[in-house]
């Protein structure tokens, strides 16, 4: 039973290595949410100009949310009327544009990383926006909008910030901060601690030569750029591992191999693993979902490709010797991280006594009002 041991103790020692990070970034995710409305945000998608997708872009990266939340997030924009552009480019950006997961790309896999995953999402929604605009038949996004109308919570994922927002400003700012940090924490637990786990389990249990066969390493320059960059979406399409859960599993795929655009590409899969296209089915019917799934795909694939060949013909692509897995060599020691840990400990449990203190006032209040 030494390799479930060991796959868990990676997993742990991972969750120890960030959980400060975590906690800075959902942080300041949270102050964002108290500051910028959903309102604000469902208005500003009225059409598909570039204004509005820039406006969109820049209130996804404001609003933290999980994967599933942000397809949610997605449909009710386009349900109260919004263009279908702007609201992909909310829910691409409030999931791979997001602080929480800048911080831990940083932490765990370097500056480059963390300009790359901004500059190749800025190429990824243009091209969204392009291709839906010229490529994807007018019938195939009514047909979407109309599927889109009915209503329901199919997605089982809190979006923290969207409740109780003028009940929230009463309470004071850090009771509305408390809320917002907390449901962030409940809409995201899931897919963290399974990207911890899995990647702990990949860690453990596959061989570096697996993946060396998987990522062409040798060969002609172009081809092993587009082989990589191919393969990394259908890994995190595989993997079920999605938003910022799956930044420990690219650590560990650029260890084992994988090309700076093909890790790129992977993280922007996050969109596309199996449950959230079953979802997608859902909101917009099959037909729709073929297209959406399309173009996320080939979108991730050319940014994954554009951002590698801007990256090393600045000279900035990480080279030499490659950091090891941050999955593979993490360990529980006492260090400074373990100091910024215990400080996100204290910081978690004020947030978590002033969201508990609101709701059980909550409770109370309406206990009497029921009376």
């Amino acid at each position: 039973m030494n390799w479930l041991w060991m796959s868990l103790y990676h997993a742990l020692a991972m969750a120890w290595a960030t959980f400060w990070a975590l906690v800075l970034g959902f942080s300041i995710s949270a102050a964002l949410q108290v500051f910028v409305s959903k309102e604000q945000m469902s208005r500003a998608f009225g059409k598909a100009t570039f204004k509005s997708v820039a406006v969109a872009t820049g209130l996804g990266a404001a609003s933290s949310s999980c994967s599933y939340a942000a397809a949610a997030a997605g449909r009710s924009a386009i349900q109260q009327g919004a263009a279908f552009i702007p609201a992909l480019a909310f829910m691409f950006a409030s999931t791979n544009l997001v602080i929480e997961l800048g911080i831990i790309l940083w932490i765990l896999m370097g500056w480059q990383f963390v300009l790359a995953e901004f500059l190749g999402s800025v190429v990824l929604i243009g091209l969204v926006a392009l291709l839906f605009r010229f490529v994807v038949p007018k019938a195939v996004q009514d047909e979407a909008r109309k599927h889109a109308g009915g209503t329901g919570d199919e997605d089982g994922c809190h979006n923290g910030g969207d409740e109780d927002e003028h009940e929230m400003g009463r309470e004071g700012k850090w009771a509305a901060l408390a809320h917002a940090f907390v449901m962030d924490w409940v809409m995201l637990w899931k897919e963290l601690i399974g990207g911890f786990i899995i990647a702990g389990f990949i860690a453990t249990l596959i061989p570096p030569a697996w993946w060396q066969t998987m990522f062409l390493e040798n060969g002609p320059p172009a081809l092993r750029l587009i082989e990589n960059a191919l393969v990394g979406p259908i890994i995190a399409i595989l993997s079920f591992v999605c938003s910022v859960g799956n930044i420990p599993l690219a650590s560990h795929l650029w260890a084992n191999g994988i090309s700076f655009g093909g890790v790129v590409a992977f993280i922007y899969g996050d969109l596309l693993v199996v449950p959230l296209i079953l979802i997608y089915v859902k909101y917009y019917g099959g037909r729709a979902t073929g297209w959406i799934v399309g173009v996320f795909y080939v979108t991730m694939v050319i940014s994954g490709v554009v951002v590698d060949l801007i990256f090393s013909a600045l000279g900035i692509v990480p080279t030499g010797e490659r950091a090891p897995s941050a999955v593979e060599h993490a360990m529980i020691k006492w260090n400074y991280t373990s100091w910024l840990d215990c400080i996100a400990v204290v910081l978690f449990g004020f947030f978590l006594y002033l969201h508990l203190r609101k709701s059980g006032g909550t409770s109370e209040h309406a206990g009497h009002a029921h009376h």
